[in-house]
């Protein structure tokens, strides 16, 4: 019972552990909608709990030892709410080169103009450098989330409406913002190219088909895991990974309750979460839009207005701008609006540059190369 009580609580007792290893209140309000989507979800948070009274509703006090006392540098933080990301399993070389091949194929849109690489710029964040990813006659109206690590994602788009990899591609396909075809229309372009034809019949039995087209395309997605960050080799054991400056960087994520939203391998990702928990974000004498209605565009339901999924900071030091609008510039902003909205509170600005140094640690490596930003200049201002 005291189990299913801290599971089902675990965002609340989050947010009163890392917002007082400082001994000052927190602010944090336990959000019934996450709890409600997630009440089958282990607890995140590493937590030792004591317990003095309970009985018939007896006031229950929870004390929470130092997370950094929980395991040692030596032998690996097992136990810290963000985890070290997996190194991807071998998958048929084949079907990736395959897949990779159709993420650049800009047949794929109506235009023959468009592919996912348009906006998934692989060799530099895995997304763009626009505020708003690129439509074939408009902009989308959402911010381009990075594909890297997606595989990770509990739902893709802000909104979360597709559940798998393969779910998301069929909605970029009928997409009349993105690539405005159907899936017959696609499979015969590719039936008519020679090297398709023999590529899919080497990989699969029944040759070009949309299922196999989507597998394919999800298979190679799967595989665009950033490994071995220096905070990643500091999880698993090397002390001297990341600075003094990085590590209290770490701790005041903690500390200020950033990490009741962004926790697991992926830094987020994992839940979904009202924007503008302790203050209106929206209604501020900016045109909402529809987009702006977030996970209510899905459901229907009232309770889900402005609710997005949480989004993951693995490459958050290398991909601005901010949020699903793009209104934040650069990680010192979207901090600051975090902090309002989020968190109820105001962050120092030595403090945000000590996060931000944290935060730098995160990116870690493709195919054996360090990934960079398409902000330089967005992140010279963060240095």
């Amino acid at each position: 019972m005291l189990l299913k009580w801290c599971a089902r609580r675990r965002h609340w007792l989050a947010a009163i552990y890392y917002s007082n290893q400082n001994n000052k209140p927190s602010n944090y309000k336990y959000n019934k909608y996450n709890d409600r989507q997630h009440k089958n979800r282990k607890s995140f948070v590493p937590i030792t709990a004591s317990l003095t009274r309970l009985m018939f509703g007896c006031t229950l006090y929870v004390t929470v030892a130092n997370a950094q006392s929980m395991a040692t540098e030596q032998s690996g933080l097992h136990h810290e709410p963000i985890q070290a990301l997996p190194f991807p399993q071998e998958q048929n070389p084949d079907k990736l080169l395959l897949g990779e091949k159709l993420f650049k194929e800009q047949r794929l849109a109506d235009n023959n103009k468009m592919s996912c690489a348009s906006c998934h710029d692989l060799g530099v964040n895995g997304a763009d450098s626009r505020i708003y990813a690129r439509g074939q006659s408009a902009d989308a109206g959402v911010n381009t989330p990075t594909v890297f690590n997606s595989r990770f994602n509990h739902r893709l788009f802000w909104d979360g409406r597709a559940k798998t990899l393969e779910e998301q591609i069929d909605f970029v396909i009928a997409d009349e913002r993105e690539f405005a075809t159907s899936w017959p229309v696609v499979v015969a372009k590719l039936k008519q190219d020679e090297d398709y034809q023999a590529r899919f019949n080497k990989v699969y039995p029944d040759g070009i088909t949309a299922a196999n087209i989507r597998d394919a395309i999800a298979s190679f997605e799967r595989s665009l895991v950033t490994v071995n960050s220096r905070f990643d080799r500091y999880l698993r054991g090397d002390a001297e990974a990341i600075n003094a400056k990085e590590k209290q960087g770490y701790q005041l994520f903690k500390n200020y309750g950033c990490i009741a939203c962004h926790q697991g391998r992926n830094v987020g990702g994992n839940l979904f979460q009202k924007l503008g928990v302790f203050k209106a974000f929206f209604y501020n004498g900016k045109a909402l839009k529809k987009v702006d209605l977030g996970r209510f565009n899905v459901t229907g339901q009232e309770e889900d207005k402005h609710v997005f999924r949480v989004p993951s900071l693995r490459l958050v030091a290398l991909t601005p701008p901010y949020f699903h609008d793009g209104s934040a510039k650069t990680l010192r902003d979207a901090i600051k609006v975090m902090a309002e909205y989020q968190l109820g509170r105001t962050i120092p600005e030595a403090d945000i540059q000590l996060i931000i140094a944290f935060l730098k640690t995160l990116a870690g490596e493709y195919q054996g190369r360090a990934l960079a930003g398409s902000y330089e200049e967005a992140l010279n201002s963060e240095r």
